[in-house]
Parts: structure tokens; sequence; C-alpha cells
């Protein structure tokens, strides 16, 4: 297998059309051939803007010999069936974040890597953003000093937006409100840059007017395995922000970015911060860090491209996609307990336990 690696992609809404629009005559790694959508109508629509063929059905996409890997931008509940359909197949497999419904769905796709001999691409990619990258890069160069503290925030208004007609509005669709839609892209970037997860203590509220089931308030302390803490906040309900900080003994990073930027990520580097307060120098002597332009979602597309091609996992791994999620229970769980600290080991092992895994 060579590059370009052919794929299809399955789920022709928003986000297909987001991924889609940032490889098409962007990347030479891959190119998207077939798109597949139950509806005539969206599979019209993609053709038409990304001159990309719809299939009339999964199999016409799976049965071509040379898509190497689909791309699967459907609601959370399919990403097991529609893995396991993939796997079967022999393609290799990307789907979005989370990287399912449950935990025990979770587990049972990274499963699939071994039954079936493909590799699994979880879309965490705000871990990509060349502000997270660099901050990571001075952690493992030692320029912070030891790290004892990150805090992170993400939180935008869309729980403001929210009625019954929308998935997210329900607790079994979208656990824990922001901690399952807005959170757990900070649990894998906390994850990224501290290391492994100890536990997990949460404590959440429900203040938006429109009613819905989920939480849309959530505080979340982590402890790391090392004995540093983080902590990840979120509000529903107020304007856009995603942003990073970490202390060390040496200096101090921050990130922030303009959410209004999201979905087109080649334009973060024009509207976000990125700089660094070294030793006891106070914020006024702070460098600020130029940020190159990037792509975290063609950077990750490009990354399940590698795997197809090499036969291996890259680090977008199943497991970490599997600890983002085991965070968010862990969280729930907390909640459930008035704050009681949950570890992770013990809710990924519970529910291995459950699943035979």
């Amino acid at each position: 297998m060579s590059f370009p690696v052919k794929m299809g992609i399955v789920g022709l809404g928003r986000w297909a059309k987001v991924l889609t629009r940032a490889v098409s005559g962007k990347s030479e790694r891959l190119q998207i051939v077939a798109g597949y959508s139950r509806s005539q109508v969206k599979r019209d629509e993609f053709q038409k803007e990304f001159n990309v063929p719809g299939v009339p059905d999964m199999q016409a996409m799976l049965s071509d010999p040379d898509i190497k890997g689909v791309i699967l931008t459907v609601p959370n509940e399919q990403h097991l069936p529609l893995a396991e359909m993939v796997a079967k197949a022999g393609k290799h497999v990307y789907t979005e974040k989370p990287i399912a419904q449950t935990l025990a769905d979770g587990l049972k796709i990274e499963a699939l890597e071994k039954q079936y001999g493909v590799t699994v691409t979880v879309g965490h990619s705000a871990r990509l953003m060349a502000g997270i990258r660099i901050i990571k890069d001075h952690i493992d160069r030692d320029a912070l000093g030891r790290v004892g503290f990150m805090e992170a925030n993400f939180s935008n208004e869309r729980a403001l937006e929210l009625t019954p007609q929308t998935w997210r509005w329900y607790k079994d669709r979208a656990p824990g409100g922001n901690l399952s839609q807005l959170c757990i892209h900070q649990f894998d970037v906390l994850h990224l840059l501290g290391g492994p997860v100890v536990e997990v203590s949460s404590m959440a509220s429900k203040l938006s007017p429109v009613g819905a089931e989920v939480d849309d308030q959530s505080m979340n302390i982590i402890r790391f395995a090392d004995g540093k803490l983080g902590y990840v906040g979120s509000s529903w309900t107020s304007p856009g922000i995603f942003a990073v900080r970490v202390f060390g003994s040496k200096g101090l990073m921050h990130y922030e970015i303009d959410f209004g930027t999201w979905d087109t990520p080649h334009l973060l580097h024009k509207a976000s911060v990125l700089y660094i307060q070294r030793g006891k120098d106070g914020w006024g002597k702070r460098e600020e860090l130029r940020i190159p332009e990037s792509d975290m979602f063609r950077a990750e597309l490009e990354m399940f491209a590698d795997s197809c091609v090499s036969g291996k996992s890259g680090e977008l791994t199943a497991y970490n996609g599997n600890v983002a999620v085991a965070m968010v229970d862990a969280a729930l769980r907390s909640i459930e307990k008035n704050g009681q600290a949950v570890k992770v080991a013990d809710i990924l092992s519970e529910t291995r336990n459950k699943v035979g895994i």
C-alpha cells in the first residue's frame, strides 16, 4: 500500500464536510473517494460540493478493494456497529471522538484491532493543535522544570440552543452534558501533557434555562500518577473559549485560541495566544511565542492514513480514546458521590470485566 490512501466516509453531515474540506486538494497522503449516508439528498449534496461519489449502501463501500480505511462521522451510538462492519471487511477504522457513546462500546472497538488485524484511530484532534504541541515540547525538554499543576477550560454557549429534537438534550446520549461534549477534549489534552491519570473528583450543575436533561456546568480535579494535579472546567452557557495553562518550577505556559475558528483550524494561529512566563518574572515580562500555521483535522486524518499504510496504531489510539471516556465516567460517578475521588483504573477494570475483555 502507498500514498495517497483511498478512504470512504460515512455520515455526511456538518462534521464530515469539515474533515473533507481539511484534506481535499491539501493532502498528498489520503484521498476520500466514496461517501455514504442513508439520505440520498445528503449523498447528492456531498458529491456536488466535494466531487466525492456517493454509494448506495455500506456494502458498496466495504467491497471496494481500493478503499483501505473508513472515516466514521456518525452519532456516537453508531460508532460500534459501524466500526465492526468496517473492521470485518478488513479496513482500518477512524471514528470521531468520543470513541463511543459508552466505555463498554469503546473497549469493544479497541478489541477490533486484534480481532481483525486493523487499526483504530480516534479523532482527539485538540492534542494536535500547534500550541499544545509546543507546550508538550517545553515539558519534554524540562524548560518548565517540574510541572506541578495544569488547568484547562473548554466552554461555549451551545446548551442554550438545545431542544428535545437534538440528541445532546438527553442524558443517555450525551452523558454529563458538557463532560462528554467538551471536557473530554481537555481530558485527552491533559492526559497527553501530564501522563497517566489516577483519579478524578467532580461537581456539576444545571443552569441553562432551556430545560435539557443534561448538566451544563462542570468542575473536575485530576490527580496524575506522579502527584501533579490538574483542573478541567467547562460552562456550556457562556461565550466560547479553549485554554490550557501549565505551571512548572521554572516557568508557566498559557495557550488560548479563538473558539470561533475551531472549524477552520488552519486559521487558529492568526487569533491565538501562546506565552511563557519564566522564573520569578511577572506577567509583564512574559515571552509571547510564535504559533505556526497548522491544521489539526488534516493532521489527524494523515495520521490515520499512516496507520493504514503501516498497519500500526499512531498517537490517536483507541486506548487513549477509552482513557478519555473513562475519565468522563469517573467524573460522573464522582458527581453521584458528592465529589468523592474515583479511580480511573477502577472504571476501566470494572467495564472490562462486564464486557469480558
